[in-house]
């Protein structure tokens, strides 16, 4: 099979599984990273078993490439999935060489910190960000945040498919209500205008086979929508998609700059944020661990240990100088 041949197959397979746009391309990216770095050697004569191969690649990966070990487990999966799937062989045990996890505490920025960025960001941006901060929200949950999502009379937010297609509910700052009621309606316009032209939002193929008039439907149709319609690249069907990550990333990034922020401070680290001023508020980490969405408290845990707490010892040199 030509890799041609094997890309499409790949990519074929991954939506009958309806997995994600962005798993989709991370598993291609690999696999052709993949293939290239087999045909190189077989080409050398130093190609091995499948088995054999795929460990070595890794192992590649972990010592030369010194790839984290997240990255690594993404290339694993890809792997995993085009063996199977695919090709349909059994790899069996993997004895590769793993990357080394690193062990990093968070960024976080002080309340105040927090204040001077969201001071400097205007509109959408705006809106986005505090909702980053107010609700603990991940930048792909904010984007793919539909209108019928929020509920404001609960003053919650149902975070759909997060991270591990995991569902949960979260708060809606009491701050951003008016906000979000004024960007909504402004939303109608947009909603209307694609309404008109028979353009509906995009959703999961699955949903629309089950729900085939939702993606004209208010309640579907994203609360932060890109600026013009695309056409999908799974179906080639005209849709509103949400807005672009980058708008939302260089935003931060240029009002980070003007605060005077040295930190290497991103959208995600209002989420990081949030939890940290949570604890340091009082909140209960199992509390956190759900608003959140963390499958084990473990990872919550991490937060207690940037509190802004400081350090109640004297250093020596303070008793000497």
């Amino acid at each position: 099979m030509r890799a041609t041949e094997v890309i499409d197959k790949l990519r074929e397979k991954i939506r009958l599984k309806h997995y994600s746009l962005a798993t989709e391309k991370a598993y291609i990216g690999w696999v052709r990273r993949y293939i290239s770095w087999h045909v190189e050697r077989v080409a050398a004569s130093r190609a091995l078993e499948s088995t054999a191969e795929v460990e070595a690649f890794l192992s590649y990966l972990a010592s030369q490439r010194r790839v984290s070990a997240s990255t690594q487990n993404v290339a694993f999966n890809a792997l995993i999935f085009l063996y199977r799937d695919v090709l349909g062989q059994d790899l069996g045990n993997i004895d590769a060489l793993r990357a080394k996890k690193s062990k990093r505490l968070p960024v976080v920025l002080t309340r105040a910190e927090v204040s001077r960025v969201l001071g400097l960001m205007r509109g959408d941006a705006w809106l986005m960000a505090s909702l980053l901060y107010g609700a603990g929200l991940r930048l792909s949950e904010v984007l793919r945040l539909r209108v019928k999502d929020i509920d404001f009379d609960k003053r919650t937010l149902l975070i759909r498919c997060g991270k591990g297609d995991k569902d949960r509910v979260t708060m809606l700052p009491e701050s951003l209500i008016i906000a979000l009621h004024d960007h909504l309606d402004q939303r109608r316009a947009t909603y209307q205008h694609d309404l008109a032209k028979g353009i509906g939002a995009s959703m999961p193929a699955a949903l629309v086979r089950k729900y085939p008039q939702a993606p004209l439907q208010w309640g579907w149709q994203y609360v932060f929508p890109a600026s013009s319609v695309a056409k999908d690249p799974r179906d080639g069907m005209t849709k509103r998609h949400h807005l672009h990550p980058s708008a939302l990333q260089k935003a931060f990034r240029a009002a980070a700059h003007r605060a005077g922020i040295v930190k290497p401070a991103t959208p995600h680290t209002l989420r990081h944020s949030f939890a940290t001023h949570l604890l340091e508020s009082g909140a209960d980490i199992r509390t956190l661990q759900e608003l959140l969405g963390h499958a084990d408290v473990s990872t919550t845990q991490i937060y207690t240990h940037v509190m802004g707490q400081g350090i109640t010892t004297r250093s020596p040199l303070d008793m000497v100088i």
